[in-house]
């Protein structure tokens, strides 16, 4: 699990030295596993010996070590001594300032790939997502996952892809898994699907910093320029998600003067820009939901009637159960929280036996006053999260209402 120190800079290495590896060799598939070696041995050498003077280039060397064995291992070895031998000695270096992950992206999301492959393909590529994580946020079994992914680059190699952005006609197909990985890799960032903390900023930063790279080539996509917003709207309230200790604070106890009005700024001026190019697409909606959360300085100020609104139009676009579980809860805003629990009942059929669920239900329960199922609840969303900091609040929730 990549986090801070030397971890960290792998993460954010990870998918320049894919880049340079495959744009050198050509070979995505076997470039990838290539790269995935040589973070392992830096991941267990930089430790102990120091992290080099140029960690990039230290990547990619042992990475073209690791294409040049792999070309030496097979039944074409003869005539392939030669090339191998001379990338060995002459390993590429990344031309400075070159970054390709938008190129990796774009690559990850080809046409011969269906999107349930190609965005945990290019969260493992670009995000530097383990399986285990990109397994969670799909919600199927690890195993599976594994399977998928595996497909999905045996796939791309049979394509014999170039190593370059895709034509201008022919980006708008892949846009929407492009801007897909990018909102799933923000959101494990910003809350974690498992771990001990409650947020990677890592990945969150990476997500943001590739989302800005892609709005400065495709400045006039209004759901590219919305999903920025989304995101910078959603982090402007990470500095108050955590007390002192690092414990979750939930929304409606934030110190609000904590948030970040720098990204909130940004983010209202964004979300603004994408509604007047085009027509509200999904990411718009979300953006435009988080800009009324962000815009009230009090709980008690949020406009629950207008992100109920804006959720009935998230839902018809969508058909997201996620999306239906947060609608509940805005509809409980406005209505009570018995029309909002109505609305959950069946929803287990569609998001199965999910944290999420039972932890929007114990709140609505508590709300209505059943603090006896409200308890059951929190401890059922406490016993499916694999996070510790959201099991801990699961845990003190159902304590303190079974002690009062």
């Amino acid at each position: 699990m990549i986090g801070s120190g030397p971890e960290g800079l792998l993460r954010e290495l990870a998918p320049q030295v894919l880049g340079a590896v495959a744009r050198r060799y050509g070979a995505f598939a076997a470039a990838e596993d290539a790269t995935q070696e040589a973070l392992l041995a830096a991941a267990t050498g930089w430790p102990v010996d120091g992290v080099p003077d140029n960690p990039l280039g230290w990547l990619v060397r042992v990475a073209s070590r690791r294409m040049a064995d792999r070309y030496r291992s097979e039944k074409a070895r003869r005539q392939r001594e030669d090339l191998a031998a001379s990338w060995s000695l002459t390993p590429p270096d990344p031309a400075p300032g070159r970054d390709d992950s938008l190129i990796l992206m774009f690559l990850c999301c080809h046409p011969s790939l269906t999107p349930a492959s190609a965005i945990p393909l290019t969260l493992r590529a670009v995000g530097g997502l383990t399986t285990r994580e990109i397994a969670a946020a799909f919600l199927v079994p690890e195993a599976t996952m594994a399977q998928r992914i595996s497909r999905a680059k045996g796939k791309l190699k049979a394509s014999a892809e170039p190593f370059s952005l895709p034509a201008p006609a022919e980006r708008p197909e892949r846009l929407r898994s492009v801007l897909h990985v990018l909102y799933l890799l923000f959101n494990e960032g910003y809350a974690t699907s498992g771990g001990p903390d409650l947020a990677r900023t890592d990945l969150s930063g990476e997500a943001i910093r590739l989302a800005r790279g892609l709005r400065a080539a495709l400045p006039d996509d209004p759901e590219v320029t919305a999903l920025l917003a989304l995101m910078l709207l959603t982090d402007a309230r990470r500095p108050a998600r955590t007390g002192p200790d690092g414990a979750l604070v939930p929304l409606a106890e934030q110190d609000r003067s904590r948030w970040d009005r720098r990204l909130i700024v940004e983010g209202v001026a964004l979300i603004t820009e994408a509604l007047r190019r085009g027509p509200m697409g999904e990411y718009g909606a979300q953006a435009a939901i988080a800009a009324v959360h962000d815009r009230a300085l009090r709980h008690a100020d949020t406009n629950w009637s207008e992100i109920l609104a804006l959720y009935r139009v998230l839902e018809r676009m969508t058909a997201n159960p996620m999306v239906t579980l947060n609608r509940a809860v805005a509809l409980a805003m406005v209505d009570g929280p018995v029309a909002g629990l109505a609305v959950l009942d069946g929803l287990e059929d569609r998001l199965g036996d999910h944290h999420r669920l039972h932890a929007v239900r114990a709140h609505l329960l508590e709300l209505a006053g059943d603090t006896k199922a409200a308890v059951v609840e929190f401890r059922a969303a406490a016993d499916r999260t694999a996070n510790l900091r959201e099991r801990n609040y699961l845990t003190t929730q159902a304590a303190r209402l079974a002690a009062g």
